[in-house]
Order: structure tokens, then sequence, then C-alpha cells
């Protein structure tokens, strides 16, 4: 699943060639997606692309009349193309823009998205997110605070969307061995100190594959065709059985809340 590095990286990739342009018309081929698409979407045309954001892994292109929210699901992608590039199996969305290019969304599994948020309104999906972690309303104080209320393994209170957005699985694991906490650990046995570990780590985990463009996974790749670069570098996540690189002890791997996860019971704690 793509999660909040490679949405960001389609944001950077896709916002270029949007910046400036306006929508000639929305075509949709398949418009039973996870939820059906918005018909405000499909009645798009000839109006100009205003901006385009980034909230959790939800994409907004803002247009007058509001914003187009797209969501890559399990295996979403965005790429920019001629307008007579030929349509594939599973390219179910076009926005066509006036310099002869469009915008498509491919997705095989069909998880993705494609709503509609009216201006001066919030989409019910974006009402209770958790705070952007690479903000500082993701502070020490404030994810020490949910860990105080909550018994369950730290790993799932970082992925909670309610506690910060966009901490997706491959990132829980990464950031969880690089502060050296069990993912397993209750969340409120963490001491602020650890949290102020935890939250700083995060930053730098997300911020490095934003900037390498991306951990690339089956399904990914950059609005332009490049693929992210970051998987290579990844320490524990995918190597469960592997040795530690700190330490040389294996690697364990175990269910967590139905999703994978890898650590090293040596080097955390």
């Amino acid at each position: 699943m793509p999660e909040l590095p490679e949405v960001e990286v389609s944001r950077l990739g896709i916002t270029p060639h949007l910046s400036n342009r306006t929508i000639r018309r929305i075509d949709v081929r398949q418009p039973m997606l996870r939820w059906p698409v918005s018909a405000e979407v499909m009645a798009v045309t000839n109006t100009p692309v205003l901006s385009v954001s980034r909230r959790a892994k939800y994409l907004l292109i803002e247009v007058p009349a509001g914003s187009i929210i797209l969501h890559l699901g399990m295996s979403g992608n965005l790429k920019i193309l001629s307008a007579d590039t030929p349509a594939g199996k599973h390219d179910h969305v076009d926005i066509v823009l006036d310099n002869n290019t469009l915008l498509r969304l491919n997705d095989t599994r069909r998880f993705g998205a494609v709503l509609w948020q009216a201006s001066g309104t919030e989409h019910p999906l974006l009402t209770t997110l958790g705070p952007e972690p690479l903000t500082p309303e993701f502070h020490a104080a404030q994810l020490y605070q949910h860990c105080q209320k909550r018994s369950s393994a730290i790993k799932l209170v970082l992925m909670d969307n309610h506690v910060v957005v966009g901490v997706g699985n491959i990132y829980a694991n990464e950031s969880l061995f690089k502060a050296g906490i069990l993912p397993t650990k209750s969340a409120n046995q963490l001491t602020l100190a650890q949290c102020a570990v935890l939250v700083e780590v995060v930053k730098q985990i997300l911020a490095q594959a934003i900037t390498q463009g991306g951990t690339t996974l089956k399904d990914f790749s950059q609005a332009d065709g490049k693929p992210g670069y970051f998987k290579q570098e990844l320490l524990v996540y995918g190597r469960g059985g592997q040795p530690c690189i700190s330490c040389n002890s294996m690697l364990e791997e175990i269910r967590l809340g139905q999703r994978s996860t890898v650590f090293c019971r040596h080097c955390q704690a």
C-alpha cells in the first residue's frame, strides 16, 4: 500500500503538471472503486486547478467549486501522459488537461477512491484525522498523551490515524527499530523520553523517504514513471529471519494487527 511518503512524492510529481492548468473534462471508465466515483467529480469541466495538496494519504486537487480527492488505495498509481495515450485494463480515471496531457489513475485492485469535497466543507474521511507527522503538531507530549490512554501495542498506536496520520506499516516497523522500542510494547509503558525519540525518528525516516522518492513496492511508481529508491535502505521491514544490521541477531517476524511486524529482540526493548 502506498504510504505517506509515496503519496507526497506523487503530489510533488504531479503538481508542476497541474499548476496553472485547466481541467477540460474527467473521463471515468470504471466508476466503482472503493466507493463510487462522485457525480460532482464527473461533472467537472473547463475549470482551473487552484492547488494540489495532501492530507494524510489523500491528494486534493482544488478547483473553484471544491476539491477532487484522490486516494491510491492498495495498488493505485498516478502518471502524467499525453492525452492520446490509449487506456489499459486498469486505467480507471483520466483528468484531461488543456495542454494535451492527462493525469491517469491506474488501480489494479480498485481499492482507490475519487471523491468530492465541496468548497468550504471538510469531507467526513478527513474530519477525525490526527496531525501530520512532519508538522510541529506531532510532538513528544502529544504522542505521550495518547500513549498514556492505551494499553495496546505501540506499533498499533503509531499506525492509528487519529493519533498521527500516514505512519503505515513499513515506516512504523522502521521507526520503532531505529528508536529501539519493541513494537509489541504496551503504549502506556513508554516514557516521555521514549516518545520524544520516537517522534524524532518518525520525522527523520519519513522526510528521508520523501527525499529519496518513496519506497518502491510492487505497485508504486512516481508520476514520471521512475521508481522510488528507499526500499534498498529498509533496515527491518521485509527482512524477517535475516541478520540484524546492528547486532547480527536474527530478526523476528510476527503478525500484529494482521500486519507483518519485524523487529530485533536484542536491539529493541
